[in-house]
């Protein structure tokens, strides 16, 4: 092998370590801390109210079939409780659950 052959092969090399380097460094950097986990009651009361603003529009979609409320009511219980349930979901999100 010639002495320009070797010096490639040498440059190619070092060229393929570094960029191996450059690629792993991140994984063995720490990992940034991130939001604190919420404590279990607080989980379970989000879990609760927004399994219950879903119940909560089910149940005013079968009041408003059997005529027991009407469309503009429907539509204003609707908006409230989606707007439950998405608070809470976004709060469960945000913790990365």
């Amino acid at each position: 092998m010639s002495q320009l052959a070797l010096a490639i092969f040498c440059l190619g090399l070092a060229l393929i370590l570094a960029a191996a380097f450059v690629v792993a460094a991140p994984l063995f950097q720490p990992r940034p801390e991130g939001p604190s986990p919420l404590p279990p009651a607080e989980r379970e009361a989000l879990e609760r109210r927004k399994r219950q603003a879903l119940a909560a529009i089910r149940e005013a979609e079968l009041d408003h079939r059997m005529g027991k409320l009407s469309d503009d009511d429907l539509q204003t219980m609707r908006t409230r409780f989606e707007n439950q349930a998405l608070e809470a979901m976004a709060a469960l999100e945000k913790e990365g659950r």
